[in-house]
Formats: structure tokens, C-alpha cells, sequence
């Protein structure tokens, strides 16, 4: 009897984010990576009490990055300009790696830019670090 081989999963905690123009790897948590096809439902005239459901349009969440805050200001200006009012879009990739680094799995997104921002929450009497958020709209996700 012949057995299939053995394909562990990837552990969720080593993973990558690549935005054009800006390079960063150290994130906490990166969320929200789905899409979904709207199910629309149809009645034919002919066909009386019965719906068809027939896919509608996709939708893809935004996506959520949290980070430690530090001198690295490229994400905070990326949103910035978003504020002025000159949106730029940028394709990003979410990577995931194995523990020596090596890419794993790739999803590519398109047409993103920044949504919010939110900053961290302060507390002198703690000893957390200081996150941050960024939600990211996009217009599409692709497995490479």
C-alpha cells in the first residue's frame, strides 16, 4: 500500500511584506487576507418557487498591518499622501517563509494604498511596545 507524502503546514509566524518602494520586514500581524464572490440569486420566469444562485462580484477585505514603532517613516509618509489628497498605489506581496527564510507561499495584491492609520496606545505606566496600524484597501489577490 503506497503512502502519500507528508506535507506539514507553515508555521503563521514567519511571513514577509513587500511594497514597492518601500522594504520592511518586521511586522507583528498581517490580517485580513481573503476574497469572496458575492452569491446573487436568480429566478427564472419559467421556473415559479425556485432560485438559481449565480456569482456576483468579488470583494477582498482590506488588509491590516501592526508594527513597532520606530524611526521608520516610509509607511507614515505612504499614508500621507493619501491625506494631501495624491493617492499612490502600490502592488504588495505578502510572503510566507519557512524558519530558514526560504519563500514558501506568495500572495500578490494590487492597487493598494493606505486607509488608516492608527497610532499606538500609550501607557506610562506599562512596558508594552509601542504598535501601530495600517489598513490597506486593494483591488485584487493572487496566489504565485
Amino acid at each position: 500500500m503506497a503512502t502519500a507524502e507528508r506535507k506539514d503546514p507553515y508555521s503563521a509566524g514567519h511571513f514577509m511584506i513587500e511594497i514597492d518602494g518601500i522594504t520592511r520586514a518586521g511586522f507583528q500581524t498581517c490580517t485580513g487576507l481573503d476574497s469572496q464572490t458575492t452569491v446573487v440569486a436568480y429566478r427564472e420566469g419559467d421556473e415559479p418557487g425556485t432560485t438559481r444562485k449565480v456569482p456576483g462580484l468579488e470583494a477582498y477585505s482590506n488588509i491590516t498591518l501592526k508594527w513597532g514603532s520606530s524611526d521608520d517613516t516610509d509607511l507614515w509618509q505612504w499614508r500621507q499622501k493619501v491625506v494631501d489628497g495624491k493617492i499612490e498605489r502600490k502592488n504588495l506581496s505578502v510572503v510566507l517563509v519557512d524558519a530558514t527564510g526560504t519563500e514558501k507561499v506568495r500572495w500578490n495584491l494590487t492597487h493598494a494604498w493606505p486607509a488608516t492609520w492608527t497610532g499606538p496606545s500609550l501607557d506610562a505606566s506599562g512596558s508594552a511596545i509601542a504598535i501601530e496600524q495600517l489598513v490597506i484597501a486593494h483591488e485584487g489577490v493572487k496566489r504565485a
